[in-house]
């Protein structure tokens, strides 16, 4: 029986595996959705142009795991149905994909308006405060007495 430092429970391999086909589709559509961004595709443009990036590009090319992918690829393309079932894999995953990136945009944007509110309330309550200390201190100016126009004969 092989010794195992990280032994995980099928529950929690399940969840991770869940967890990491969530974002893979969060990462999916992500990449669709840079794919639409000039900013972006400009700045991938320079990134393939790099030597070092070609030169690793190349080198994973060769390698048997790319090969052997490649040519997996390249026999599914062949078969419709599977064409078929690979697209309706895909457009599913960037479906979820895009959901999820929704909902973290809204919840970013709800907790940024939280964020907003709490600071508007806080510049709201100092205004407040510098007001109160400006008539206070104008009340106390009024209060004290012109000692020029004092007659003390």
């Amino acid at each position: 029986q092989p010794h195992n430092a990280f032994l995980l429970s099928p529950l929690s391999t399940s969840n991770q595996l869940f967890s990491t086909m969530s974002m893979n589709n969060v990462l999916l559509a992500q990449l669709m959705r840079d794919m639409q961004d000039p900013e972006m595709m400009a700045e991938a443009q320079k990134m393939m142009n790099d030597p070092a990036f070609q030169a690793h590009m190349k080198q994973m090319m060769a390698s048997n795991g790319f090969q052997q992918a490649m040519k997996q690829t390249q026999d599914s393309m062949k078969d419709p149905e599977k064409v078929k079932e690979m697209e309706e894999k895909a457009q599913k995953a960037i479906a979820e994909g895009n959901k999820t990136l929704d909902d973290m945009e809204k919840k970013k944007k709800e907790s940024g308006d939280a964020i907003d509110d709490a600071d508007k309330k806080e510049e709201a309550s100092k205004k407040e405060e510098e007001d109160a200390k400006k008539a206070a201190a104008e009340e106390e100016i009024e209060d004290i007495p012109d000692i020029a126009a004092i007659n003390l004969n």
